[in-house]
């Protein structure tokens, strides 16, 4: 091990952000299994690396014995004592050995079991920095679409994901070198590296996309209390102020409708219903179904209701193949039955 090595490790680190402590660990296991492999397993040695001093030093470790049947793996106590005073019979003595004489260790294997070690640091922090992301937006680069599965490989700038066909809105089409925000569900360590789940049709999306437009949400004024979404279709988000004189909803919307605007092109068109939140069930219930007119809230359950309505506006608040009832329920939190008389 030369100086170079050592400074090849401060690259590393500097770098990639693997820590020196780290290879250095894995540098040594690599000599000391490849030393095993080609002494046929019938040595220990102990390899240690100083990067102070950026050097290498290696001991043979050998039992202290009464008499010596194999000198590979024993020494007598005589010998041992002229190493160490310290040492007894039975214990271990660590016999130095020059590193020149591992000039036929496999450096092959030395070598591909430290790239193996680089590569499992990179996944790792692969890894820690997706788990920073999650449940967050990311900007990512369409490299391809598959012709077949329909899923997208996009290139996140930290490595290569999937944004599979059903996290897709539906409808929207890519073209190669499009940058588009994806939200991150999910992140698990896998052996070949993170394992990313990515989105554009999950509702942490939305809530996501509005947090970053409107800057009352950012600082806590605005509070997005929930969201319910059909991806490509429609969203609901309930949203509340902590300061009366900030209208929540006006917020979200912007001066002449700007950010909720950006909001709504990100996602293709999709329509977007934002309601004012209450800790009232029967008036949260009427705010989730609009834009129908609720004429009576009846709760006649622990989370069940009854909601009358006109007859003209029975088929708004249903909502298309029963579209708003159901974004309305998801968000409430409430099975809704919609009718125009009590029976």
């Amino acid at each position: 091990m030369n100086t170079e090595f050592f400074n090849a490790l401060d690259l590393l680190e500097k770098e990639k952000g693997i820590p020196k402590d780290y290879m250095i660990e894995r540098v040594e296991a690599a000599l000391v299994s490849a030393f095993k492999r080609e002494q046929g397993g019938n040595s220990n040695v102990k390899i240690t690396l100083d990067p102070v001093k950026k050097d290498m030093k290696v001991f043979a470790l050998k039992e202290i014995v009464e008499e010596v049947t194999d000198p590979n793996l024993e020494i007598t106590l005589e010998d041992a004592k002229k190493i160490s005073k310290r040492y007894a019979l039975g214990g271990t003595a660590e016999v130095k050995m020059d590193p020149k004489n591992f000039r036929r260790l496999s450096a092959t294997t030395a070598k591909q079991v430290i790239i193996q070690g680089i590569r499992e640091a990179e996944r790792s922090i692969r890894v820690r920095e997706y788990e920073d992301k999650k449940e967050e937006i990311i900007s990512a680069v369409v490299q391809r679409t598959d012709a077949v599965t329909g899923d997208v490989i996009v290139d996140t700038g930290t490595s290569i994901a999937k944004l599979l066909k059903s996290e897709q809105i539906p409808g929207e089409r890519f073209a190669d070198g499009d940058r588009i925000k994806v939200f991150v569900t999910e992140v698990r360590k896998e052996a070949y590296g993170p394992l990313v789940t990515l989105s554009r049709t999950h509702p942490g999306m939305v809530k996501r996309l509005f947090e970053m437009e409107v800057p009352e949400i950012q600082d806590g004024t605005v509070i997005i209390k929930g969201v319910s979404r059909e991806a490509g279709s429609r969203t609901k988000l309930a949203v509340v102020s902590r300061d009366e004189n900030v209208d929540p909803i006006g917020a979200c919307i912007g001066n002449r409708g700007m950010r909720i605007t950006e909001i709504v092109e990100e996602l293709g068109g999709e329509k977007i219903d934002i309601i004012k939140y209450s800790e009232d069930a029967e008036e949260y219930i009427r705010e989730a179904l609009s834009p129908a007119a609720v004429r009576q809230v009846i709760i006649d359950g622990e989370r069940s209701c009854r909601v009358l309505v006109d007859n003209d506006q029975l088929s708004l608040a249903i909502g298309k193949e029963g579209q708003n009832a159901r974004l309305a329920a998801r968000l409430t939190g409430f099975k809704i039955d919609i009718k125009t008389e009590l029976n």
